[in-house]
């Protein structure tokens, strides 16, 4: 019967027109001003098994024919041909495992509406009493997790700042594992690098999205935007004797009063370094600062996880920022004694509080 059929087809979320509607594919959701949006266990399980549903040979990435395969009944394809630029992907450039759940963990930060679009036309369980929001997780505000001295989020975002030519970009895409000779100096010029990757920090998953911005000028006007972030990265290049006052104005401008954690990077590492045209050199204006002494990097050597190790606890420990001025060159270390003391600490104040049974 011709009602039944329209039934259905409503049922499933389509008009008049048999498309789609606006209400089934966009739900409402609110995201307050200091909270974010994450995929959360569900909706990283539904994309995982979607993918592997559609990596026929198993080989761990889509090929162009299984990436059309996965997309054939959705508007396009959510990415282009920069992908490899984003994520991790496979040596012919084709999105990995990995990259896949990266990718939708980007777009939910970023662009919740249109992750919540494909889990509809993907085929995510949509009834009278769920629809594509039961995947979604909305954080609490980051200054409760500040007050709590604990975070509940996964996905944390990093700022990369630096003069043009510091290595900045390069260091965004080593992120995902790329280094120097794998990569193009064509593709890395005129384009805002923005890359995101999966971290282990204390054997949890957190992925920790950079995005590159440029210094222009030596003091920049930034937007808050620009600003705001879980952890900043402050990079100059150690064989450019002007590269430092780019960052270290622009600490004392944004970052010295506020709570957002700081790390400083020296670029180029591999090269013989020059001294700064700055009143004082990089070391002494982290111990100045309380900051962690500038980070050697060179991307080309196969990219190394600890930078983004230590920028990912950061960002998930961003209390601990006194921390910074202890010895030692892991920022996991320096957390985890932090957190070691906390324990201590409230061992003995349990057993000070507790009754005496003499």
């Amino acid at each position: 019967r011709s009602h039944t059929t329209w039934a259905v087809l409503r049922k499933f979320g389509y008009n008049e027109d048999l498309k789609m509607s606006k209400e089934f594919l966009f739900p409402q959701i609110k995201v307050p001003n200091g909270c974010t949006s994450e995929l959360n266990y569900k909706g990283q399980q539904f994309f995982s098994a979607i993918f592997e549903r559609f990596d026929k040979d198993q080989d761990g990435a889509l090929s162009p024919f299984e990436q059309d395969n996965l997309f054939s009944i959705c508007p396009a394809p959510p990415w282009g041909s920069d992908i490899s630029h984003i994520v991790p992907t496979n040596a012919q450039g084709w999105i990995t495992h990995q990259g896949f759940l990266c990718f939708w963990t980007l777009t939910t930060l970023h662009d919740l509406p249109t992750t919540l679009e494909y889990l509809a036309y993907l085929g995510y369980p949509i009834s009278d009493q769920e629809n594509q929001l039961s995947a979604i997780t909305v954080t609490r505000d980051k200054n409760i997790d500040l007050a709590k001295k604990q975070s509940t989020r996964n996905v944390y975002e990093c700022h990369v700042l630096g003069a043009v030519g510091t290595g900045k970009s390069m260091l965004c895409r080593s992120h995902i594992g790329q280094c120097l000779e794998e990569v193009e100096d064509s593709e890395l010029q005129g384009v805002t690098q923005c890359t995101v990757n999966l971290i282990q920090v204390y054997g949890q998953e957190k992925y920790l999205v950079l995005r590159d911005i440029d210094l222009t000028h030596v003091n920049p006007n930034l937007h808050p935007m620009e600003v705001a972030c879980d952890v900043a990265c402050l990079v100059y290049d150690g064989t450019d004797p002007k590269s430092f006052e780019y960052v270290a104005r622009v600490f004392i401008k944004y970052y010295k009063q506020n709570k957002i954690p700081v790390m400083v990077v020296c670029t180029k590492a591999d090269r013989n370094q020059v001294k700064q045209n700055y009143e004082i050199q990089p070391s002494i204006f982290c111990e100045t600062h309380q900051l962690s002494p500038p980070h050697a990097f060179t991307a080309a050597k196969e990219a190394r996880k600890e930078l983004f190790t230590k920028l990912a606890t950061m960002a998930a420990f961003p209390h601990l920022r006194e921390l910074s001025m202890l010895s030692g060159d892991s920022i996991v270390w320096k957390a985890g004694i932090g957190l070691a003391l906390a324990t201590a600490l409230g061992l003995i104040v349990v057993k000070l509080l507790k009754p005496d049974k003499r």
